[in-house]
C-alpha cells in the first residue's frame, strides 16, 4: 500500500476514515454531516454523577487549577470561579495543538473549530492545555519557535540554532522577547511581520511558554472578537496539581500509585508489553513519570530502586516518594511526562479530551494503563463504574479544520471576526473540511495500524481499546 501512494503518503484519507470509524463508531454518521454539527457533537460533554468519591475529589483539584491559572491570566476571583464552574458542568479540555502562537495555522484553525463547538452550546470558557515540554523547532522550521508570514519563516525569539534545538519551551532560561527575525537576523523583515510584533507583548518573560500564553491572550482579544474567554494550561500549571494530588492523602495518586512501589512497576511493565505487540509506537517509555529539567532542556529520567535519576547528570535524583516529588515539582526540578498530565486532567476526574492524529489512539490506551494501574492497587472495582459510563472520553478534535492555503492572520485583521472566517466552514461537511488528513496519512504510525486492522491483529475488541468509551 505505502508503494502505491506519493507525495510521501503512506495510506489513504479513505483508509484512514475506514479505519477510525472501525474503532471509533461514534465517527460513522459524521463524515458527511455539517462541521458544525460536529463541533456540537464533540463540545457536547455533561456531567455525568459520579460515583467514585475519589474521581470527585480529582475533579475537584482540577477545578482549582483552573482557577489558579484564570487568576494568574489577570481575570478576576469571580471570573476564574465561572471557569471551573464550567468545566464541572461541562468537562472538556482542548489538548491538540502544543504551545504556539495563535496566528500559527495549526493552532488558529484549530481554536475556530472549537469556538464553533462552544457557542454552540453557549460556553463562556475556553480551556485548553498545550503542551511545552516541545522543543523550540520540532520540525525544519516548524514548532512555537517559528512562524511563517507573507512567505517567510520567522524565528519568534531570535533564537540562536544550538537553543532551538535543545531547549523546552517551558524551560525556565529566560529572558525571552519576541523578535519575529529572519534567517540573516533582520527583525520583522516584512509589514505582517511588523504589524503583528506591534500586537505582542513588548516585556521580558522567564520562559517561552509564559510568552506564548500571554500574546495569545493579548490576541484572542484584540483579534477574534468572540465573547468566548480563552484559558490556557501549561505543564507548569500540570506540575502544581500533580503536587497538589500529592500532598493531598484522599488523593488515590498519592496513596495507591506513588506509595505502593508495584503499581508505578505495572505500569512501565505495560507500556514495554505495548511497545513489543501491535501497538507498537503509540506509548514509548521516553521517560518515567517526570521529566527533569536542566538549564533549559527537559531530560529523560528512569525509575529505578524507588529514585528517578537520569545518566546525563550522576547528581540529579529525586526518591520517588510523595513528599520528594511535591518539592521538585514546586521548584520545578521535575515536570509532568504526557500521561501523568493526562492522568490528572482528564482519566481521574472524568474530563473528555479532544486531539490529534497520535491522540486519538494513544489517549485509549492511557486510559487502558490508567486501568491496569487501579487493578493493581486494589481499586479498580471502585473505578470501574465511572469509567465504564465515560462517554466519548477522547475525541479527534484538532486539525479537523484544514487551513485553505491563505494567511490566517491577515484574514482575521481584514475581518476582525472569527464569525465571519468560521461563516465559510459551518455548512460544509466535515469529510470536506478535514481536507486530506496529511497528518494522518504521513505517519509511519497510522500506515501499521491500518496494517494490523486489516489483519484483524488491531480492532474494536481488542483488550488495549476496552477503555476506549468510543
Amino acid at each position: 500500500m505505502a508503494a502505491s501512494l506519493a507525495d510521501g503518503k503512506l495510506c489513504s484519507a479513505g483508509d484512514v476514515r475506514h479505519a477510525m470509524t472501525h474503532l471509533m463508531p461514534s465517527m460513522a454518521p459524521c463524515w458527511e454531516r455539517p462541521l458544525e454539527e460536529y463541533a456540537a457533537t464533540v463540545f457536547d460533554a455533561v456531567k455525568g454523577q459520579a460515583a467514585c468519591s475519589v474521581r470527585l475529589h480529582a475533579m475537584e483539584l482540577l477545578c482549582r487549577c483552573v482557577e489558579r491559572a484564570a487568576r494568574r491570566s489577570g481575570f478576576a476571583d469571580e471570573e476564574a470561579r465561572r471557569a471551573s464552574h464550567q468545566l464541572m458542568s461541562a468537562p472538556v479540555l482542548q489538548t491538540g495543538p502544543h504551545c504556539l502562537l495563535l496566528p500559527e495555522p495549526v493552532a488558529l484553525y484549530t481554536h475556530l473549530f472549537s469556538l464553533m463547538g462552544l457557542e454552540a452550546h453557549r460556553l463562556e470558557w475556553y480551556i485548553t492545555y498545550h503542551a511545552s515540554t516541545v522543543s523550540f523547532a520540532e520540525k525544519a522550521k516548524k514548532g512555537p519557535g517559528w512562524l511563517w508570514l507573507e512567505g517567510e519563516a520567522l524565528n519568534v525569539f531570535g533564537l540562536p540554532r544550538r537553543r532551538m534545538d535543545s531547549s523546552s519551551v517551558c524551560g525556565l532560561s529566560g529572558p525571552y522577547r519576541f523578535a519575529l527575525s529572519n534567517a540573516h537576523g533582520q527583525s520583522v523583515p516584512n509589514a505582517a511581520a511588523a504589524h503583528l510584533l506591534s500586537e505582542l507583548p513588548s516585556g521580558e518573560f522567564a520562559s517561552a511558554a509564559d510568552a506564548i500564553r500571554d500574546a495569545n491572550q493579548m490576541l484572542w482579544r484584540r483579534k477574534l472578537s468572540s465573547s468566548v474567554k480563552l484559558l490556557q494550561l501549561d505543564d507548569l500549571d500540570i506540575a502544581d496539581l500533580v503536587a497538589d494530588h500529592l500532598e493531598d492523602p484522599a488523593s488515590w495518586l498519592s496513596a495507591g500509585f506513588i506509595r505502593n512501589r508495584a503499581v508505578a512497576e505495572s505500569v512501565l511493565d505495560t507500556i514495554d508489553q505495548l511497545n513489543s505487540g501491535p501497538w507498537k509506537g503509540w506509548l514509548r517509555r521516553t521517560t518515567d513519570f517526570f521529566w527533569g529539567t536542566d538549564k533549559g532542556r527537559i531530560v529523560p529520567l528512569r525509575l529505578r530502586d524507588n529514585v528517578l535519576a537520569t545518566k546525563n547528570r550522576p547528581d540529579f535524583e529525586v526518591q520517588f516518594r510523595p513528599e520528594s516529588l511535591v518539592a521538585a515539582l514546586r521548584h520545578r526540578v521535575l515536570v509532568p511526562s504526557l500521561f501523568m498530565v493526562f492522568l490528572v486532567t482528564s482519566i481521574m476526574p472524568g474530563v473528555r479530551v479532544l486531539g490529534g492524529c497520535r491522540q486519538v489512539i494513544y489517549y485509549p490506551l492511557m486510559r487502558y494503563l490508567a486501568a491496569k494501574a487501579f487493578a493493581r492497587s486494589g481499586e479498580l472495582e471502585l473505578w470501574e463504574e465511572d469509567m465504564r459510563r465515560d462517554r466519548l472520553p477522547g475525541v479527534w478534535g484538532h486539525r479537523v479544520l484544514k487551513r485553505d492555503g491563505a494567511d490566517p492572520l491577515g484574514k482575521i485583521r481584514l475581518l476582525d471576526s472569527a464569525a465571519a472566517l468560521l461563516s465559510r466552514y459551518r455548512k460544509m461537511p466535515l469529510v470536506q473540511t478535514a481536507g486530506d488528513l496529511a497528518s494522518f496519512t504521513s505517519d509511519p504510525l497510522w500506515a501499521d495500524l491500518l496494517a494490523n486492522t486489516e489483519r484483524g491483529i488491531i480492532n474494536s475488541a481488542s483488550t488495549e481499546w476496552q477503555w476506549s468509551g468510543l
